[in-house]
């Protein structure tokens, strides 16, 4: 068992950490963080492990333990490059199988094994192979926020950032004018008002961004003059249409450290807007809060868990994850 009393010891130790996120976690809170805190950070440099935090891990996991910070192909990419043992995935299921599709020799942990996604959830790999009977000869493109039997049955993968490079370098390449793109249908109409390319969509949605609303972008700057809002393409097109940049989590990001807009709205997943503004102290955040379920069934204690009892691990046929690795590496070195 581990002794999470908070000490003086831990109070002393942890205070530069709780320097960092003092504006976005509340003092009194910090006590029930800081001694699991302690524990995770002197445990994952004792098993030469190293964890991975999506951009909406709350605060105390995004800033607090967390080794590499991102969106979930710069973090499975990252990890692929440290010579780390052992990769615990503070972010939902597909992400860490996507880490061990990228590092199949290391091991490759998730705090909650129930951690899924609605989108990833919305396809299988057996619907994939339908769909290239249905379209024969045309190529398929899918998210990385799927499943790695779905990256198996398909051509290349992509990313948010980069969906519209891959349609058209993938059209170009199989010399059609038509793509199939899944599974987020909203992603892809928002890509296909950028291209010249058909689009053949998947009705495939993320729950947190499907909720928002053009109501939701007019009322957020009735309700704060000025306000830029940023949302994520996987917003419906409406939403998008309304606002000042659409982008990544990433992208969103360097948006906001590259502008530094007075106040902004980050049209996605809640969580990212804490982690943001411990960067950006002198931005204003307004918080539409949008939760993911998924997501916050990740925590410290549960992270803690993970190191100590080795659970629960992440594994992946050899043949599924050595073709959806071939998916996503066609992405990496693809020459947009």
């Amino acid at each position: 068992m581990q002794d999470l009393a908070y000490t003086p010891e831990i109070a002393a130790s942890t205070a530069p950490l709780y320097a960092k996120v003092k504006h976005v976690v509340p003092e009194i809170e910090w006590p029930v963080f800081a001694p699991t805190i302690a524990a995770i950070n002197a445990l994952k440099h004792e098993k030469h492990a190293v964890i991975l935090a999506h951009n909406y891990m709350t605060p105390e996991i995004f800033h607090c333990v967390a080794d590499f910070v991102g969106d979930s192909l710069q973090l499975a990419r990252e990890a692929a490059k440290t010579d780390a043992k052992i990769l615990v995935q503070a972010g939902v299921h597909f992400m860490a199988e996507t880490a061990k599709i990228l590092s199949p020799e290391k091991i490759v942990l998730i705090p909650d094994i129930h951690a899924g996604c609605s989108l990833a959830a919305s396809i299988t790999g057996a619907d994939v192979r339908l769909l290239r009977q249905k379209y024969p000869g045309l190529p398929v493109i899918t998210y990385v926020n799927t499943s790695a039997e779905v990256k198996a049955e398909s051509d290349i993968c992509c990313t948010s950032s980069n969906a519209v490079d891959v349609v058209e370098a993938t059209a170009a390449e199989h010399g059609v004018d038509t793509v199939i793109m899944i599974p987020d249908e909203y992603l892809a109409q928002n890509v296909a008002k950028q291209t010249r390319v058909k689009i053949i969509t998947w009705k495939g949605h993320c729950e947190v961004h499907e909720r928002f609303t053009a109501a939701d972008i007019k009322s957020y700057r009735k309700a704060n003059p000025g306000v830029v809002v940023l949302a994520h393409p996987e917003c419906p097109p409406e939403v998008v249409a309304e606002a000042d940049f659409a982008g990544s989590t990433s992208g969103m990001i360097s948006y906001v450290g590259a502008k530094r807009p007075k106040r902004v709205v980050l049209v996605t997943e809640c969580s990212m807007s804490d982690n943001v503004a411990v960067e950006y102290p002198d931005v204003q955040f307004v918080r539409p809060c949008n939760l993911c379920p998924h997501m916050k069934r990740i925590t410290l204690p549960k992270i803690l868990d993970s190191l100590v009892s080795m659970k629960e691990e992440v594994t992946i046929d050899p043949m599924i994850a050595g073709r959806a690795r071939r998916s996503v590496e066609r992405m990496i070195h693809l020459k947009s």
